[in-house]
């Protein structure tokens, strides 16, 4: 998942980069309000981190602004302020969540994974299609109950399209919500990345998970259980 990071703090905006990228995002970073902007406006995101507390342009403008605009991926506000009347206008500006410094980073991913969830219509961190189950919030999966090994950006892949399970995705979108905007994005690193995601998840060609439409892209074709 693409993710925005906006905080002006530089040691706390490194040690959040690091943990979350640890965590299977791919981070792009700001360290002032007009970056953030900026960034917010041209980059394919999933979700975005904003610090209240920015030396130019302030968070809530910036909140504001990419929702006026029609930017609609969750954001996740930061702030050291507690006044529950801040908190409200962060809200009320469009922000879908906050959390009060300081905080543990595992409450972090945690609201985050709740955010990405919902936005993709899923009430819990488990995805079940039958007979895959992938847990978002250990990021392991299961077919058939056993669990199957995946790299880091295998799993990317694979939770990516089935967050958004049943809509055709492009090669350039899933490329661009995977990796941080250096990726080569000439290379057929993704297709290997596919191939081997396949084999993995479907060793007999039984189930099928993940299909390709020639010149369109890829799709989830999977369908989710009634409790998921």
């Amino acid at each position: 998942m693409h993710l925005l990071l906006i905080e002006d703090d530089a040691p706390l905006r490194g040690q959040l980069a690091r943990q979350l990228e640890t965590s299977g995002y791919a981070v792009a970073k700001a360290d002032n309000g007009a970056e953030g902007l900026y960034l917010g406006r041209e980059l394919p995101l999933d979700i975005a981190i904003v610090d209240l507390g920015l030396p130019d342009i302030s968070g809530m403008e910036i909140i504001r602004t990419l929702r006026e605009e029609g930017r609609d991926f969750p954001i996740l506000i930061l702030t050291a302020r507690g006044r529950w009347e801040e908190k409200v206008e962060g809200l009320e500006a469009g922000a879908d969540d906050y959390l009060v410094k300081p905080f543990q980073i595992e409450e972090l991913l945690a609201r985050l994974n709740a955010l990405l969830r919902r936005s993709g219509g899923w009430a819990s961190p488990v995805l079940s299609f039958a007979p895959l189950e992938l847990d978002t919030m250990a990021q392991q999966v299961q077919v058939d109950g056993k669990p199957v090994a995946l790299t880091a950006y295998e799993y990317r892949v694979l939770e990516y399209l089935a967050v958004h399970a049943g809509k055709v995705i492009s090669k350039s979108e899933l490329t661009e919500h995977i990796y941080d905007q250096d990726y080569d994005r000439d290379s057929n690193v993704l297709e290997v990345l596919l191939s081997r995601l396949r084999r993995k998840l479907d060793p007999d060609g039984d189930i099928q998970p993940i299909e390709t439409l020639r010149g369109r892209g890829y799709r989830f074709s999977l369908k989710k259980t009634r409790n998921s």
